[in-house]
């Protein structure tokens, strides 16, 4: 299988730049896999997708700021880290730009020497090992210091961090949003609960890795990176509940459904509380255990997340829609509109 097999033509017009005033007033392209249909729609429609006694699963990771600028102070030269995860303690692996100046041992400081940090390890791809020095809660440090790391494809300045946010964000730690999230809201989660529908929350922190390119030409070669998941004995045990009573597990998007697909593998198609990290790729040959349908944002071309939802509706389906959707003018990326998948 090859990446070129995953490619399209996308009018750079089509990337979202800013989210919709209203999350959930973004368009929605229904996808029908037995029936080989698309219906356009809006988002909100989507409760009529859902059934009483399905589950609706979704991603509760919050996304730190995790963008710092700061400087060299024996050169004053300026430094740029993305942290990408907490690996003990006060230490975290990182991107640093520009990184052949940051060996081991080498100085950065944030905020007028507020926070300060200390390259330890070098890794590949201008990857580092830092550790933090600060006073206070580190968190609270990050949230005063840092900036909200936007996708490099989005120009616009957000000014409300919590456009890049879901409603239900809660645990702290991803480098970038679930974005399939951004366009739920309270009132639509409380009406899709009043239908009858189970809300269940699994979180996994989602690492610049996801939305890596694949650069090598033949997609069985590319290695994806490892992200944390964790997954409650409460929302396990719902979900062996609905799956027993022959209703569907709708995931909100492609985190929520590597995270569910990991848990499945682990455990022969069963549902069990389950905490770790994984680094599961899922392309076309992948037999789902779990998933019954989803929802999720365009993505984009030669990703491994096109290469996902291609694995669950088939691939000439997948850019059929795709191409439905360019000529549609639909809103493609991070603040872009959605499909849904049944």
């Amino acid at each position: 299988m090859n990446t070129a097999d995953f490619d399209f033509h996308l009018p750079e017009h089509l990337i979202a730049q800013v989210p919709l005033e209203q999350r959930d007033a973004s368009r929605l392209l229904i996808l029908d896999r037995e029936k080989q249909t698309m219906v356009d729609g809006h988002f909100d429609q989507i409760i009529d997708e859902l059934e009483p006694g399905d589950a609706l699963v979704m991603n509760n990771t919050r996304v730190l700021p995790a963008r710092l600028y700061g400087e060299k102070p024996e050169t004053g030269g300026h430094v740029e880290l993305l942290l990408l995860k907490n690996t003990q303690g006060d230490q975290w692996e990182v991107l640093a730009k520009p990184a052949k100046r940051l060996k081991v041992g080498s100085q950065i400081s944030f905020g007028d020497g507020r926070l300060t940090a200390t390259i330890i390890q070098e890794l590949e791809h201008g990857g580092r090992i830092v550790e933090f020095a600060y006073n206070g809660i580190f968190l609270e440090v990050l949230e005063s210091l840092g900036e909200m790391p936007l996708p490099p494809y989005i120009h616009e300045k957000l000014d409300d961090r919590e456009r890049y946010q879901t409603v239900y964000a809660k645990e702290n730690g991803s480098a970038a949003a679930p974005t399939a999230g951004l366009h739920f809201t309270q009132d639509l989660l409380k009406k899709i609960e009043a239908k009858g529908v189970k809300l269940v929350y699994l979180t996994l922190h989602v690492g610049l890795g996801t939305f890596r390119p694949v650069s090598v030409d033949n997609v069985d070669e590319h290695e994806m990176h490892s992200e944390f998941y964790s997954l409650s004995e409460e929302a396990a045990a719902t979900l062996r509940e609905v799956k027993a009573s022959g209703h569907r597990i709708i995931a909100v998007g492609t985190t929520s459904i590597r995270t569910l697909e990991t848990i499945g593998n682990k455990f022969e198609g069963d549902i069990q509380a389950d905490t770790g990290w994984t680094n599961i790729f899922i392309k076309p040959g992948y037999q789902f255990k779990v998933v019954d349908a989803f929802s999720t944002n365009f993505h984009l071309p030669k990703s491994t997340l096109v290469m996902l939802v291609a694995a669950f509706a088939g691939r000439d389906f997948v850019l059929e829609a795709y191409q439905h959707a360019i000529e549609e003018e639909y809103r493609f990326f991070s603040f872009g509109d959605a499909m849904f998948i049944k």
